[in-house]
């Protein structure tokens, strides 16, 4: 359903649904039980103001029965943001897309404590785009190719893209050259399958038994250490007592909620820097000299629009694979 409200301040406005019945005799009596613990006076002043919206952007006002509308909208009070010390950069823009590179640490779409400091709301604002939708999203902690929308009419044509999966995903990461003890040696490539879902202890996902679901393709790109890269075959010790790492192709063939992250710690190979998997570690504030080293390389399609095939990659890199590099 369609807001009443334009997009401010990079930000949708909120949509409240009422309920069909209940002890409540006006709008405002329902949103007073929801949030009038937190901010009454704010309530009260924004039906005055009509700031408050029902179906057709009619505005309320105290005395507006609570039937006469399913639907609600307003503008949420956005608390104060720290601004993330990473920089968006835009790959390719037209009339129907945006394709950027995403920082880590930048997420994807306002939530939780980050509105302001989401990719979406700061490209909005940045670039005057208010209709500007994602495509698909990346993890917060996940760097590279992002796409959006820009144009509401041919929106539709490159959703049915991804719902189709006719979209050709391509990561890197870099994580131990060789798996961890207790898991078996991994010949690559290697196509890893199974059944995921979301945890209901935590914020994670899992690994359980029945038809797969999720499903990667994995290829080792080369090892490394401080004395630098060399060919995949060369995953032996080099004597100097350093973690030797290497630099991972993952494609996806499904898009379950970190997916990568779980099928390489599966294998025993940890993406650097991920405090989820395998190990939850404790929360603790962003290290940005740490960032989780997984990368949205590429991504391509036929254009619904030109029918062509395009393809964006990032111009990013993994600071890793970067830093053992001469």
């Amino acid at each position: 359903m369609q807001s009443p409200l334009p997009v401010r301040d990079g930000v949708n406005a909120t949509r409240l649904r009422l309920p069909d019945e209940g002890p409540w005799d006006t709008a405002m009596d329902y949103m007073m039980h929801r949030w009038g613990h937190i901010d009454p006076q704010g309530i009260e002043d924004r039906f005055d103001a009509g700031e408050i919206v029902g179906e057709g952007g009619i505005p309320l006002d105290r005395s507006t029965p609570l039937q006469d509308h399913t639907f609600i909208w307003y503008y949420r009070t956005l608390p104060p943001e720290t601004r993330l010390p990473v920089e968006l950069s835009v790959l390719h823009q037209d009339e129907h897309l945006l394709v950027v590179d995403k920082p880590h640490f930048l997420p994807t779409t306002p939530g939780g404590t980050y509105i302001q400091e989401s990719a979406l709301v700061r490209l909005r604002n940045q670039l005057d785009l208010p209709d500007l939708i994602p495509m698909h999203r990346l993890d917060r902690m996940t760097a590279g190719v992002l796409l959006f929308s820009t144009n509401p009419q041919t929106r539709g044509k490159y959703q049915v893209l991804f719902e189709k999966r006719q979209v050709q995903k391509e990561y890197e990461c870099v994580a131990a050259a060789e798996p961890a003890p207790g898991h078996p040696a991994v010949e690559f490539p290697v196509v890893v399958r199974n059944r995921m879902t979301k945890s209901r202890s935590y914020l994670l996902a899992e690994v359980i038994d029945g038809e797969p679901n999720a499903e990667t393709r994995i290829e080792q790109l080369e090892t490394f250490d401080d004395g630098g890269p060399e060919g995949a075959a060369g995953t032996g010790g080099s004597g100097t007592g350093r973690r030797r790492l290497a630099r991972y192709r993952l494609e996806p063939h499904t898009g379950k909620t970190h997916q990568l992250r779980v099928h390489m710690a599966s294998l025993g190979l940890g993406i650097v820097n991920d405090a989820f998997y395998p190990d939850l570690l404790d929360k603790a504030p962003d290290d940005y000299a740490k960032p989780l080293q997984l990368l949205a390389r590429g991504i391509r399609f036929v254009d619904p629009i030109s029918g062509r095939p395009v393809e964006y990659r990032s111009a990013l890199d993994l600071s890793e694979a970067v830093r053992t590099r001469p």
